[in-house]
């Protein structure tokens, strides 16, 4: 988008975004988003993503974003478990190693510099 917009976070409508097998731990989580704006350049992405009880793994880009609805917990290889909820906002570096243990379906907002 071009422009300035709003968007209620809570009613928006997500597309599939499915998971690699070698990322799902445990459970059967499944992944939706939606990119709302992109730079011109293609490095810089805001958006909505959600994710259903599970365990999984990734690996982060550099990421700041804030909990709508949910909980999870992620620990980080070789840094602190950060328990995230409803208002919680989060910094996840590039690079970061990342298991997250989704609680309740984790909804969030964020902002990823590529």
């Amino acid at each position: 988008m071009d422009h300035s917009f709003v968007l209620h976070i809570p009613d928006a409508e997500l597309e599939s975004e499915p998971l690699a097998r070698e990322q799902i731990v445990s459970g059967t989580p499944e992944v939706t988003g939606k990119v709302v704006w992109e730079s011109q350049d293609g490095r810089q992405l805001r958006g909505i993503w959600q994710i259903t009880p599970g365990v999984v793994t990734d690996t982060e880009a550099d990421e700041l974003f804030v909990v709508i609805s949910g909980s999870a917990t992620i620990e980080i290889e070789g840094g602190p478990t950060l328990n995230v909820g409803p208002g919680d906002m989060a910094v996840l570096r590039e690079g970061d190693r990342t298991t997250w243990t989704v609680h309740e379906t984790l909804r969030k907002a964020y902002a990823i510099n590529l």
